[in-house]
């Protein structure tokens, strides 16, 4: 029996571009399948910015926020296998209490572990660890045939790795098991490294003796002349229990009840303008740069700082908002991210969100997006201006030999994706084996001209 649908407009995080399509919501695992007829792509919690889960014109959605049964756990391997509509909330308020916690996280807690798979996603710790698809033994699927299958590192690689960053293109991400790691609390010892402009900020990351478990920036993106790039590096690692004061210790792994709390309204587009982001950037500045001593603060303030805040994408109103997340090879990150950042300062692109993060090497899967260099991002909010400037901004990252994060684009060129990902091919001959009809498509795979073997 087909599920019921729902005819609506469907979009990603950033609420542009906007696509009518179908939208359906299985019960159980045994559900997730195609239509059919036409094109479908499964979608998660909706969290990639852009147009990665969502369909073509009038295609289906197939949202698998009701699959998230946790099927088994091994705490002396630390694995666990769960349905792929699990978030990874879910799997932090399971594992933490019990002494784990996911070895990579990215900057919400909010995105289904599908969807963590499909974009492969990193966090602050990349350097070191790597990206999520790196802690992922096992995967199972639903092709566009409707065979399920099993892959891994070791049985099927080739379709393992494609699925890992693979934009969920390959085959409905069924279940999966996640490898997580163990910590002593819940509990994050950080320090703040506040940096005059750009020069410094990349002296303290490439500085061992303050690198840490996690480190990331936060960069004024409106700053320029002597102090473009001010920023403020912020590293941390997982609190052992000596590290933590006394009226925690005792209770290391208890979470802290969630504040709920939603934004209220979509901002008018007058809002957020360079006058108010200034301000906005001064104090933060000032705030952040004065924690120059080692603290402790909890998890999701180190973490997932924008989620305690529901909603938080009204803050650009209904026009909604793009996210530019770029990375650039380690050679030449230093004067790439410069003349990204005196762009948007000349144009007086007000990001209210710039964050400055280094990566470790990659993986072995072809549309993986993080690899060894540095990445930087940029919230903008949308105009009829936005496009050609990103089209511009796109065009110089690719001369340094940069790529756009596939999760967060929703502005990209055929050309520029290729440019940017030259494995593409080695990935599009696993999908002509899984789906030479290209039944599992979505807005972003035709937009960006993926279905070329057709």
């Amino acid at each position: 029996m087909a599920l019921a649908e729902l005819q609506t407009q469907i979009t990603g995080w950033g609420r542009y571009p906007l696509h009518p399509g179908r939208l359906n919501r299985p019960e159980k695992i045994r559900d997730l399948r195609l239509p059919e007829s036409g094109g479908a792509i499964a979608r998660g919690q909706g969290r990639a910015y852009g147009d990665a889960a969502t369909p073509h014109d009038n295609e289906l959605a197939v949202q698998t926020e009701r699959l998230n049964r946790f099927l088994a756990w091994d705490p002396m391997a630390g694995l666990l296998t769960l349905e792929a509509g699990a978030t990874l909330s879910e799997v932090i308020e399971f594992a933490a209490p019990r002494g784990f916690f996911p070895r990579v996280a990215p900057g919400t807690r909010l995105l289904s572990i599908g969807g963590a798979i499909a974009a492969d996603v990193h966090g602050k710790n990349h350097h070191h660890m790597g990206s999520f698809g790196s802690h992922v033994s096992e995967i199972e699927l639903t092709l566009a045939s409707g065979e399920t299958v099993v892959c891994s590192p070791r049985e099927d690689a080739e379709l393992f790795w494609a699925t890992v960053g693979g934009m969920g293109l390959t085959g409905f991400i069924r279940q999966a098991s996640i490898q997580l790691q163990p910590i002593d609390s819940v509990w994050v010892s950080a320090r703040h490294y506040p940096c005059a402009n750009l020069d410094e900020a990349f002296r303290i990351f490439e500085d061992p003796l303050r690198d840490d478990q996690h480190t990331v920036a936060w960069v004024d993106a409106l700053a320029s002349g002597p102090n473009l790039g001010r920023s403020v590096v912020m590293a941390g690692h997982h609190a052992v229990r000596d590290e933590l004061p006394p009226h925690v210790a005792d209770n290391a792994l208890a979470l802290k009840p969630k504040k709920e709390r939603n934004f209220p309204l979509d901002l008018p587009a007058w809002a957020l303008n360079p006058l108010s982001v200034k301000m906005f950037n001064a104090l933060y500045y000032k705030t952040q740069a004065a924690k120059t001593a080692p603290f402790v603060c909890d998890i999701e303030s180190f973490f997932f700082p924008l989620d305690a805040i529901g909603q938080w994408h009204r803050l650009y109103g209904k026009r909604g908002f793009a996210q530019f997340q770029c990375l650039i090879p380690r050679a030449r990150a230093h004067e790439g991210v410069r003349e990204i950042l005196e762009r948007a300062a000349k144009a007086r692109k007000a990001s209210f969100l710039s964050v400055l993060k280094r990566l470790g090497p990659g993986n072995p899967a072809p549309l993986s997006f993080p690899d060894d260099g540095y990445t930087l991002t940029l919230d903008l909010p949308y105009n009829d201006k936005l496009p050609a400037f990103l089209g511009e901004l796109t065009d110089r990252l690719t001369s340094y030999g940069g790529r756009l994060y596939l999760a967060k684009d929703a502005f990209a060129t055929p050309e520029q994706f290729r440019i940017g990902y030259p494995q593409f091919d080695q990935w599009l001959a696993v999908k002509q084996r899984v789906d030479p009809e290209w039944r599992i498509r979505s807005a972003l795979s035709q937009r960006l001209g993926m279905e070329v073997g057709q």
